[in-house]
């Protein structure tokens, strides 16, 4: 079995007298994609805000790679290798594409960026199909560009490991398939996935393992087709307001 990259340990959280998250723990392997999934309110942007060491939890441990970073700050989980996107991207507006990457990869690892980083910075916006904006500003972009943009900054910096925080979201049904095979694609290159979707269909499509949180709890793990047919998934996304999107199918 791969040795795990993340491990989640028994994790709490309240906010005043709610708690949000509820004894928590959940697992990434190397080079696999886990999703996380759950109803608005789950718990899931909190879990994620933890993981990248926005907040820290009020009980339990984040290990990366056998090494506790509960207490680390989010800059150094960054360079440890734990990057992550945002639901809104926010690009650098006053630089253009390839500007933006060229910082995410001076920020990861490197003191300054060399001409061997530009090439690299290249190829992925190669990959994801944006070279031609790559000297355009960003604010010319469409909302897809963004997204993929988005998703090439935290991959600049080199990651174990990548948090997806709905990278699908608000994209055409082509822009996420691309999308998709985009995501499936990334553990060629040693990094773990774990993603946030609302968008079942790439979900189903994309995740190796499905993590469901419901009320601050996890209440099932597995493979897509066997969360698909959970009775108690459908139960919660059907005792939701997300009727379309949101229900495995």
């Amino acid at each position: 079995m791969a040795d795990n990259v993340l491990e989640v340990r028994h994790v709490r959280k309240r906010f005043g007298g709610l708690e949000v998250l509820t004894d928590v723990s959940l697992t990434a392997a190397d080079r696999e994609i886990v999703a996380i999934i759950g109803p608005n309110g789950a718990g899931k942007t909190t879990l994620f805000n933890i993981i990248a060491g926005v907040i820290r939890p009020d009980e339990g441990a984040i290990v990366l790679a056998g090494h506790d970073i509960t207490r680390e700050k989010p800059f150094r989980r960054c360079k440890m290798g734990v990057a992550r996107t945002f639901q809104i991207p926010k690009p650098f507006l006053q630089l253009n594409v390839l500007e933006n990457i060229e910082v995410a990869l001076q920020f990861g690892h490197h003191a300054e960026v060399t001409e061997d980083h530009r090439r690299r910075a290249l190829a992925w916006l190669e990959r994801v199909g944006l070279e031609r904006w790559a000297h355009e500003t960003t604010d010319a972009l469409p909302l897809g560009a963004r997204k993929k943009l988005e998703l090439v900054r935290a991959l600049a910096t080199q990651p174990r490991i990548i948090l997806c925080d709905e990278v699908m979201g608000g994209l055409s049904p082509e822009e996420v398939d691309e999308m998709s095979e985009i995501i499936r694609a990334l553990p060629n290159d040693g990094i773990t996935v774990l993603f946030v979707e609302h968008v079942m269909r790439a979900t189903m499509k994309v995740a190796d393992r499905i993590t469901v949180l419901h009320r601050g709890c996890i209440i099932a793990n597995g493979a897509p087709q066997d969360i698909a047919e959970n009775p108690e998934v459908i139960e919660a996304y059907l005792g939701s307001s997300e009727h379309t999107e949101g229900t495995p199918q």
